[in-house]
């Protein structure tokens, strides 16, 4: 017996390099972007999108209520574990590596030494929740001209 298939899963497609739509995320950083690769990450399902951070941006501690898995596409995936951002317990993950982040764990990026991509595999939706309010992009508004938070 065939199970149902997973959204965006029931027919042969693909998505090139150059087929990526980078946009805005308002839960980012205003210089970083999301990419939907597959499914709807706001909805329950398996959703893969990928995620670039620009050379030294930085996320601050957050979680996500979803379990991930994230594979790093280029660059250097610095990540450290906490709800404070120490430099200390940050980890270097090099292109090829698979990172396994469990939902409700602390964490924090670092775009340390230069933009990187990575690719993210979980089901939905898609949550994400900053350890310090003050830290959540969303809740400023931001000004032509101004520095960021």
């Amino acid at each position: 017996m065939l199970s149902p298939h997973q959204r965006d899963q029931d027919h042969f497609h693909f998505v090139r390099p150059e087929d990526v739509a980078w946009r805005p995320f308002p839960a980012f950083p205003p210089e970083a972007r999301l990419a939907v690769l597959l499914g709807d990450p706001g909805q329950p399902g398996v959703y893969v999108i990928r995620v670039k951070l620009p050379a030294g941006v930085r996320m601050a501690p957050h979680r996500h209520p979803e379990d991930r898995i994230y594979t790093v596409i280029s660059g250097i995936f610095y990540v450290g574990l906490g709800d404070i951002f120490d430099v200390n317990k940050l980890q270097a993950f090099a292109p090829g590596s698979l990172v396994v982040l469990p939902g409700g764990q602390s964490h924090f990026h670092w775009a340390r030494d230069g933009e990187y991509v990575t690719q993210v595999s979980a089901l939905g939706p898609l949550g994400l929740e900053y350890v310090a309010a003050e830290n959540d992009p969303r809740h400023h508004t931001r000004q032509p001209g101004l520095a960021s938070p």
